[in-house]
């Protein structure tokens, strides 16, 4: 390969199996999803569909070459790269001990067929974590009142005049506090929490009145928060994978079925949070949905946590200004706060 670039080198394959593994650590050190390999395959003149590669990718045949040379260019290799792949792919195949892909390599599989989709397990209730109880008002301050009345006048008027004062601060901070610091707080009129259940939902950053959605236009798939108002784009929903996993699904109307995870197993801490096909190995796709409340038991939101991330402790978060909509979401270390990291799975009509 070429020196410098460290790219995964064919060369290293005995076997169709280990040949695909390589093309999967290809689209690794390439860091693009499918939309993007299909769209950069189709700015070059190819033909690569984002379902043919998922598909490619999930076997352990050898691919058609002209699909090979698609995938490969669209990946950034060089054509000395794409020589030996091509190279190595012809000599696994001369060997015939395994040969190629008899079935139809276009074909679509169903990645997303679970048959625990219908109903879903309440999610677990998490421990009481330091930090996130409310913290309660201070009483109304006790005093020993002097022995003449003109003196308990004066106490009484005076600590009636502190209480008031006390107990409005405390509902500053509680009104703060009830949605994350400063003015992304809770709007009046917001609606509470909705836990997670299976069927289609609107995400909802708990709080505020931003939506998670996709930016119109773009092949990215980059998750961002946006108004609620604006239109569903792409629509979700949930489906349960396992006791207390869940899988957030999307329906583009562009790119089609999808699910929301975290590319390249989270293995960079701040990772982006995005939608791509469904069945992609190196990304995480199942979640755990997990509450969020106050030591009296109420729930404030549910984090959303990556099941299996190379980078543990991660949720979920709201980056950058949390205030604006159009804020990316990305994988970011849990926080006792959770700010920017509790969600509500709103039922949509």
């Amino acid at each position: 390969m070429t020196p410098g670039r460290h790219t995964p080198d064919p060369r290293e394959a005995r076997t169709p199996a280990e040949f695909l593994a390589r093309l999967q650590a290809l689209k690794d050190w390439s860091g693009l999803t499918y939309r993007e390999l299909s769209a950069r395959a189709e700015a070059r003149g190819d033909v690569l569909p984002r379902s043919t590669v998922a598909n490619m990718l999930a076997r352990a045949t050898l691919p058609r070459e002209e699909l090979l040379t698609a995938f490969v260019r669209a990946c950034g290799a060089t054509p000395d790269e794409l020589a030996e792949w091509r190279t190595v792919r012809t000599e696994l195949a001369g060997r015939g001990a395994y040969g190629t892909a008899d079935a139809d390599p276009d074909a679509d599989t169903d990645p997303d067929t679970d048959p625990a989709e219908t109903a879903g397990p309440p999610p677990a209730w998490p421990g009481h974590e330091a930090g996130t109880a409310p913290q309660g008002g201070p009483g109304t301050p006790s005093r020993t009142p002097p022995a003449t009345s003109s003196r308990i006048r004066r106490a009484l008027v005076a600590a009636v005049a502190v209480a008031g004062l006390v107990l409005a601060g405390v509902s500053v901070v509680a009104l703060l506090r009830d949605g994350g610091a400063g003015r992304a707080g809770r709007p009046p009129g917001t609606p509470a929490a909705v836990a997670p259940a299976v069927g289609d939902v609107r995400i909802r950053v708990t709080g505020t009145d931003f939506c998670l959605a996709e930016r119109r236009g773009t092949r990215t798939g980059q998750v961002h928060q946006v108004p609620c108002a604006e239109p569903d784009f792409p629509r979700y929903s949930l489906a349960t994978v396992g006791t207390g996993r869940w899988r957030i699904v999307s329906d583009h109307p562009d790119f089609g079925p999808g699910c929301s995870g975290i590319p390249s197993g989270g293995r960079i801490p701040d990772s982006p949070y995005e939608d791509s096909e469904c069945g992609d190995p190196s990304r995480v796709e199942a979640f755990a949905l997990e509450p969020y409340g106050t030591s009296e038991g109420a729930v404030r939101g549910y984090r959303i946590v990556p099941v299996g991330s190379a980078t543990p402790g991660t949720c979920v978060t709201v980056v950058g200004d949390r205030e604006a909509a159009w804020a990316k979401l990305a994988q970011a270390p849990c926080t006792p706060d959770a700010a920017g990291q509790l969600f509500s799975f709103d039922r949509r009509d």
